[in-house]
């Protein structure tokens, strides 16, 4: 079975190899970590510490591990734990946010990569982030004597069909998982219907309640409002973790706004950096004045539409418009937004996380395509602690709601933040059993054996 999976791989990266091509030139992907993604050559370790190896798929993911990376380091300081990512977008930030922390690109589910990176990394525990459950992986896990865990794990109704349809294979491979931590009891069903041993199965609640932050006075959040410029009596409207055409709307509901209410200002946060450029032409055809994240910091004439820089140019002010153009600093902006829109969500990519602005205070809506987050939006609905807005004129309408409306607005924010902070812990349940699972024994073969290989 190893090796048959090696030839559709191999089949499946031959079908797709023009598109890759293609997405390399136009947008930057693909271009680097090919020792590691394709050979397994990840950076070897050489101490004895117990090791803890946390693989994340891309921002989000890599986001999630960040409270359970606190906890681990203030409970096992003696522990090592390395970080590995499959997108470029991901390791941007993984090497960012963990630089203490060995970071790399995990190796691609080829039988010969993934044991050189285990021969490598020598984990006493593989930590799958929500559901990266690739057979190659985990078997070169386990033949290791590593033990194997999924986090946060869940597992969308659309999924869980599509699985039943190869449910002989998927048991096969659940049944080597040790401990599968899901985020509610109708994830933790459907993981036991597809084959997961019973005694795994344990129902931590979502991780991503523990990642974010509530505080608005957070020095990151100050700093980022100091550099854009926030007043106090600035209302800020925040599209964040946005996909072609949320940017588009969001920009025109600020056009029509801003005559009666110029204190609104628009913060825009596309959710994949190839993007960014693609949303500058769109803020540049807009002929309203904008200026990047990545200008903040430089002489007003950067303001554009404000200032051609030239000598005796009036001093612009604070443009009403922002585009954030760098990665992994979504969370913080969040805290300055008094309305958010959450993006990914009007389109077909199942939605972005909303429990960040949710966190702060804000007052929270989302398109109705969020699949991705589907138990997350039912609790916030259910407390209506959210709106959802189903194209852009239902945006406008509830941005001018708010706007109209402020004391709802923060009603609905209060409700927002207070079911947040009554759903923290999963990670301190998590790392119970993942300590647990990391100091039993071996799976197979003693220390020696591993120290060998």
């Amino acid at each position: 079975m190893p090796y048959l999976l090696n030839v559709i791989y191999a089949l499946l990266i031959l079908a797709a190899l023009p598109w890759l091509v293609f997405q390399a030139i136009r947008a930057g992907k693909y271009r680097e970590g090919y020792a590691e993604k394709f050979l397994g050559r990840v950076p070897p370790r050489s101490s004895t510490k117990t090791c803890i190896w946390l693989h994340a798929v891309s921002v989000g993911e890599v986001n999630l591990l960040a409270p359970l990376l606190r906890l681990l380091q203030r409970e096992h300081p003696d522990w090592e734990c390395v970080v590995s990512t499959t997108t470029r977008s991901g390791m941007a930030l993984a090497r960012k946010k963990y630089a203490g922390h060995t970071v790399f690109y995990c190796p691609l589910d080829f039988t010969w990569a993934v044991r050189a990176a285990m021969r490598r990394v020598r984990p006493n525990l593989l930590v799958l982030a929500e559901l990266e459950l690739w057979p190659n992986l985990v078997a070169a896990a386990r033949q290791s004597g590593a033990r194997v865990a999924v986090i946060n794990g869940r597992l969308s109704e659309h999924s869980f069909r599509g699985y039943l349809r190869i449910r002989p294979l998927l048991a096969r491979l659940l049944r080597k998982i040790d401990l599968v931590a899901v985020q509610d009891e109708t994830y933790a069903r459907r993981f036991l219907d597809l084959g997961a041993r019973p005694e795994t199965v344990h129902v931590t609640g979502s991780m991503k309640y523990d990642g974010a932050q509530p505080d608005r006075a957070n020095p990151l959040t100050q700093r980022l409002a100091g550099l854009a410029g926030f007043a106090a009596d600035d209302i800020v409207f925040l599209a964040g973790s946005t996909q072609e055409p949320e940017e588009a709307g969001a920009l025109e509901v600020y056009r029509e706004l801003n005559r009666r209410w110029p204190k609104l200002r628009l913060v825009l946060v596309p959710r994949h950096p190839e993007r960014f450029e693609a949303v500058a032409k769109l803020l540049d055809a807009s002929g309203l004045p904008w200026q990047r994240r990545t200008e903040l910091a430089k002489p007003p004439d950067c303001i554009r539409g404000l200032s051609d820089g030239s000598a005796g140019a009036p001093p612009c002010p604070a443009p009403r418009l922002l585009l954030v153009d760098v990665v992994g600093e979504l969370g913080a902006w969040w805290g300055t937004a008094q309305i958010a829109f959450v993006g990914g969500s009007l389109g077909r990519r199942g939605g972005q996380n909303m429990i960040e602005p949710a966190a702060y205070g804000a007052a929270v809506c989302f398109g109705p395509n969020t699949w991705n987050f589907r138990d997350i939006v039912q609790t916030m609905l259910a407390r209506d602690a959210a709106v959802v807005v189903a194209d852009g004129r239902q945006l406008r309408q509830f941005v001018g709601r708010c706007l109209e409306k402020p004391d709802e607005a923060a009603a609905l924010g209060r409700r927002a933040r207070d079911l947040v902070l009554s759903q923290l812990g999963a990670t301190e349940r998590t790392l119970a059993l993942l300590t647990a699972l990391a100091e039993s024994r071996p799976v197979c073969g003693d220390a020696n054996s591993r120290q060998a290989a």
